[in-house]
């Protein structure tokens, strides 16, 4: 029910006070210089709170993009200290750029034209050149999505995502640079004769069980089961725990490895000054490169050489999915063609079989 009363301001102006009492519902004023205006409001308001959506758009009102930041970069980014640094950076750059629109201001065009300068502008004033890369940009649209996501579902503060309309820019075919045979001989020579002792085991355990970089130098020896052959990670990059399997050259050096432990950390492989902390290879995996002459050669490719590996021995895209612990085949589909001879063989048994 909705009452309207005139009123007559100090300096003889008149308006209109609005109230809208429902049942289950906390009351609602507002204030019109006209007739007609308040007569709509009430109609909008009433209909708004019978849909339910008039306290939700309230909500949106209420608090700022920066307010709904902080609250995510609080209580949410915590529970996920893999991806607090990045995303805490990303948040942080849409929190300048709009943080100081209401919620209900923020819409899909303005997103959208935030997304134009992650674009256009440059990653920092030393290198003016360097823009950020489709990729990039996706993981700050991803980073501000999940915030909205929050807010909608868990504190009531919006009604929906204004980045659920916004287009992500197409991100280039994945890279893949594998080893070949000569350049892996190479490589693993250089390794061993590196001036860190644990170089050679790390490139062998990373190449043998396509493991990331950090988890194999973040490894502790209560993760490693000589008995059954295999490496438990329990904390992966996707979340999920991951077996990796234990075996030939690699697991043979584990066990050499094993026994000569250093007695001040459980690492496999800890640092020598600092036992606590991982190993730092970056140094010697440069040298190591240099030495055995291989060019465009990241250390996060010899988890690409397993793959390519994987898939060049006869293993499907899902198992090679499996093994990198991927979710979806999406990611592997960069090493389809070199598969393709598995595929030809398996379809030629299957006519083989049902035309003879």
């Amino acid at each position: 029910m909705a009452t309207i009363e005139n009123r007559i301001t100090s300096d003889g102006k008149k308006s209109f006070r609005v109230k809208i009492r429902l049942r289950g519902y906390p009351i609602q004023s507002a204030t019109f210089e006209r007739l007609t205006d308040a007569r709509k409001w009430v109609q909008q308001t009433e209909s708004a709170i019978r849909e339910g959506r008039h306290f939700k758009t309230s909500e949106a009102k209420r608090h700022t993009l920066s307010e709904m930041i902080d609250r995510y970069i609080r209580d949410e980014l915590p529970k996920k200290p893999r991806s607090l640094r990045n995303q805490k950076t990303q948040l942080l750059w849409w929190k300048e750029r709009i943080g100081t629109y209401l919620l209900s201001d923020v819409t899909t065009p303005l997103i959208v034209s935030c997304r134009d300068k992650l674009a256009s502008e440059p990653i920092n004033e030393k290198n003016p050149t360097k823009l950020r890369t489709p990729a990039t940009i996706n993981r700050y649209l991803a980073a501000l999505s999940h915030v909205f996501t929050i807010a909608v579902k868990e504190w009531g503060w919006v009604e929906d995502s204004p980045l659920r309309k916004v287009s992500k820019p197409k991100e280039p075919r994945g890279r893949v640079r594998f080893l070949a045979d000569d350049e892996r001989e190479r490589l693993l020579i250089a390794c061993k004769e590196s001036s860190n002792p644990y170089l050679y085991n790390i490139v062998v355990l990373c190449l043998s069980t396509g493991a990331r970089k950090m988890e194999i130098l973040s490894l502790r020896w209560k993760q490693v089961d000589f008995y059954r052959g295999v490496i438990v990670l329990d904390d992966t990059k996707n979340g999920d725990r991951r077996v990796l399997p234990l075996t030939g050259l690699a697991l043979g050096l584990m066990k050499a490895h094993s026994k000569v432990r250093n007695i001040e950390s459980d690492l496999v492989f800890p640092s020598g000054q600092k036992p606590q902390k991982p190993v730092e290879i970056k140094k010697a995996w440069e040298a190591a490169l240099a030495k055995a002459k291989i060019e465009n050669f990241r250390f996060h490719d010899l988890r690409h050489s397993t793959a390519s590996y994987l898939a060049m021995n006869g293993a499907t895209l899902a198992e090679i999915a499996e093994v990198l612990g991927h979710k979806t085949l999406q990611m592997v589909r960069r090493y389809s063609h070199l598969s393709e001879a598995h595929t030809i063989k398996v379809v030629a048994n299957m006519n083989a079989k049902i035309f003879g």
